[in-house]
């Protein structure tokens, strides 16, 4: 039987980078844009948080660009504080390098393993697809979605009962697709 699971995001991830302020390392995004012009140059920013004091840190988007150069489907965005474009641009490695940032997706996601029980079958094949790019090890993705524990599924591996075409240790964002034979 073969099923789809969805990895969703729920919210926006933390941002993990040093407050100089109160020296926590997690910051919130909400989608707020700033938008500043010098002549006819721009620059972008996504405004953040620090989820310790409340300090506001600036995530360089553009920096002195021409006008003429920034989609204005972009710039609409940004002065509408649109939330998808911050969810985009923390998406989007350049965004996260420049900024020298990383994300914490820490309950920031969840798991649509939808349909029917898979525990009176005998082969279960099961394709694992994702909403947008959350790092997750498999391994804890198929503990949820089967409601086991990592270390069941470990030894269902050992077995060779769990197999996938796909390494199923470290961490994926992809999609990937396994099999169990109960």
């Amino acid at each position: 039987m073969s099923h789809v699971w969805v990895v969703v995001p729920t919210c926006l991830p933390l941002i993990v980078r040093r407050c100089h302020a109160c020296s926590s390392e997690r910051f919130r995004a909400h989608g707020k844009f700033r938008v500043n012009a010098h002549h006819k140059l721009l620059d972008v920013w996504l405004l953040a948080l620090c989820a310790g004091c409340g300090d506001t840190a600036k995530l360089t988007v553009l920096e002195r660009v021409h006008v003429r150069a920034v989609p204005p489907r972009l710039l609409d965005r940004a002065h509408a504080n649109d939330p998808g474009l911050a969810a985009e641009l923390l998406q989007d490695p350049g965004v996260r390098r420049r900024n020298s940032v990383a994300l914490d997706w820490s309950g920031a996601w969840r798991l649509d393993a939808g349909g029917p029980d898979h525990r009176d079958v005998e082969v279960l094949e099961v394709s694992v697809h994702f909403a947008a790019r959350v790092p997750v090890r498999p391994v804890r993705l198929i503990a949820e979605g089967l409601g086991l524990s990592r270390a069941e599924v470990e030894r269902l591996i050992g077995e060779g009962k769990l197999v996938s075409a796909h390494r199923l240790t470290g961490r994926v964002s992809a999609g990937f697709s396994f099999m169990l034979k109960l």
